[in-house]
């Protein structure tokens, strides 16, 4: 899956205090380009204060995080970068194609993108029903939608596929892979362990600290497990090799 070389984003010293709580106590890491990169962890460990540090959304403490060789957030990025973030950031009094059409035209993309949008997420056949009625499943889709619109270099999804059907779950996965083999990269947060079989690579995180960061293969060769579930454990408890 992977394509080109290099990082999209780097992290170097990251700190973020939240409520007088060290949520992430300093924290080094790049995100290669053209990947499918998980950030795996239970809830709590800090993925989604990080997931918006890269987008420019999080107050930092220290350290710096930049993104396609610009500091995060700055305004040359908010047409690079497609974030979606775990509650659905979508209008419920609009239908889901009237929400898809009116962040196209915030992006400046045409309807073809709208329709391209819809049928990549399966929701083609709910594009004109209202958001507000839609489960919370398929409201989480339509927020997945609209951060695919515009094709952006940088995808940012923080837990993209909770709720979802073993199907749907799959078929996305497809679809990640799909577009980092088109060249665009993705930094996908989950809690589910298996998901990391489909990952390019790991960032697994504990407590606000990274663990590993690294390819299954080479996680389960270093911790001697045989699955990514029991190889975050085996760190955890630091029984790694």
């Amino acid at each position: 899956m992977a394509g080109s070389t290099g990082a999209i984003v780097e992290v170097r010293g990251l700190r973020v205090v939240r409520g007088g709580a060290e949520v992430l106590p300093g924290m080094d890491l790049s995100v290669p380009a053209g990947a499918v990169v998980g950030l795996l962890g239970p809830s709590g460990s800090g993925k989604t204060t990080l997931l918006r540090a890269v987008v420019g959304l999080q107050v930092v403490t220290a350290g710096t995080v930049r993104v396609l060789g610009r500091p995060a957030g700055d305004a040359e990025l908010r047409r690079r970068i497609g974030y979606m973030a775990q509650s659905p950031s979508v209008y419920p009094d609009l239908t889901v194609r009237e929400n898809l059409g009116y962040f196209a035209a915030l992006l400046g993309v045409g309807a073809e993108e709208v329709e391209r949008v819809l049928a990549a997420v399966d929701l083609t056949r709910l594009g004109g029903r209202r958001v507000g009625v839609l489960s919370g499943g398929e409201r989480s889709r339509v927020s997945l939608a609209v951060a695919l619109l515009g094709s952006p270099d940088l995808l940012v999804l923080d837990e993209p596929t909770v709720g979802l059907d073993p199907v749907l779950r799959r078929d996305l996965w497809g679809l990640f892979a799909r577009l980092a083999g088109a060249g665009s990269t993705l930094l996908v947060s989950s809690h589910v362990m298996e998901e990391a079989e489909r990952c390019d690579r790991l960032l697994l995180l504990r407590e606000g600290r990274l663990l590993a960061d690294a390819t299954l293969p080479d996680l389960l060769a270093r911790t001697g497990a045989p699955d990514a579930e029991r190889a975050f454990l085996t760190l955890v408890e630091g029984g790694a090799r």
